[in-house]
């Protein structure tokens, strides 16, 4: 038998040589695929979050049921605290204690991210809120809302959310019909049909999108416009702070959240004019707005609230007319922001009542 030389296994010293030469020269290649691949599948994760809360954001305008998103602050974002535990509120019927009137219109948002922090990947976010809202207090309120938005995480992976609702709420805040559809990437990922009466002891929902199901929220539990109208109401008679739970069948139809909102210092007609859209409807001139900032927190029990401070799942921040009309959104999802630029208003003819 032929006698190895040099190292064992290699038949000749320098074949062996050469291959540990490859090897070695492979090595900075090998680990940077081995240190990328972690963060990677973390990227993925995260990525998948982000579009998940991005689309959960989604009926804040209140509508900013919005949006969407919801956004924080005209003064500043309220610093983190245990979710608020509303007191009970009796629904307001229309017209007797909350005069608000709002103005049906058709305005696009223009979002694009504002900022990112953390290691979550995030280089861009692009996209468009349509927002058609018409209706008065004795026919009721209804919304079309869409919301597409295009996410980039810088590493060749995009994703495009569309989000479609259509929501139905009666002047007195007791009935409430809501139905969306979200697709990713143009594949359908859910949609939820469903509506929801003010009872003396609870607000009933019953769904049959995603999956047929009833169940009850706290009767103190309020619907996204007459959440918008309340913080009107609140912000004319001077008061800076509300708490209460909002149903506004998001996600699965199943969330409830409980919410902070944090009103700023009136600013008067004249008083640091626009340059967006707004500028170019004279009514909107004559109006005060409002800075305002929401942040919505994930329902605790009561022993989980009174352990600590809790972080808003995300916030919302923009301006608000007296007549509901929102300007100068940002949406605040902890880790990235983006914000929304009024590009487009129309304003519809009202409907009085009869």
């Amino acid at each position: 038998m032929r006698k190895r030389a040099g190292y064992a296994g290699c038949w000749k010293p320098y074949r062996c040589l050469s291959w540990l030469r490859l090897f070695a020269s492979l090595l900075p290649y090998l680990a940077s695929l081995i240190f990328r691949a972690v963060p990677y599948r973390r990227r993925g994760e995260a990525f998948k979050s982000m579009m998940n809360r991005l689309q959960a954001g989604r009926l804040i305008l209140p509508s900013l049921t919005v949006l969407a998103v919801g956004l924080w602050a005209a003064s500043a974002i309220h610093p983190a605290r245990s979710a608020p535990a509303a007191a009970p509120l009796a629904a307001v019927p229309a017209g007797k204690v909350d005069p608000v009137i709002l103005a049906p219109h058709r305005a696009i948002y223009d979002l694009k991210l504002s900022k990112s922090s953390g290691s979550r990947g995030i280089q861009a976010v692009r996209g468009r809120i349509v927002y058609d809202f018409s209706g008065n207090a004795c026919d009721g309120y209804e919304l079309n809302f869409r919301q597409v938005s295009e996410l980039d995480s810088g590493e060749g992976k995009d994703a495009l959310s569309d989000l479609r609702s259509t929501t139905w709420e009666d002047g007195e805040a007791k009935s409430f019909r809501f139905n969306s559809e979200n697709k990713l990437d143009d594949k359908a990922t859910d949609a939820v049909d469903g509506s929801a009466e003010r009872k003396s002891a609870a607000v009933a929902v019953e769904l049959s999108k995603p999956k047929s199901r009833k169940f009850t929220v706290p009767v103190n539990a309020v619907f996204p416009t007459e959440h918008m109208r309340r913080i009107i109401a609140a912000a004319r008679e001077g008061r800076t702070v509300l708490e209460f739970p909002v149903y506004d069948g998001s996600e699965t139809g199943e969330k409830l959240y409980n919410t902070l909102t944090i009103i700023g210092r009136a600013i008067a007609p004249g008083q640091k004019p626009v340059t967006d859209a707004g500028a170019k409807i004279p009514e909107l001139t004559k109006l005060t707005r409002w800075p305002v900032t929401i942040s919505y927190f994930e329902q605790k029990d009561e022993q989980a609230e009174h352990r600590g401070e809790q972080t808003p799942v995300y916030a919302i921040t923009f301006e608000i007319y007296e007549n509901g009309i929102s300007r100068a959104l940002i949406l605040d999802y902890n880790d990235f922001t983006i914000t929304g630029e009024l590009s487009s208003l129309e304003m519809k003819k009202e409907k009085p009542c009869k």
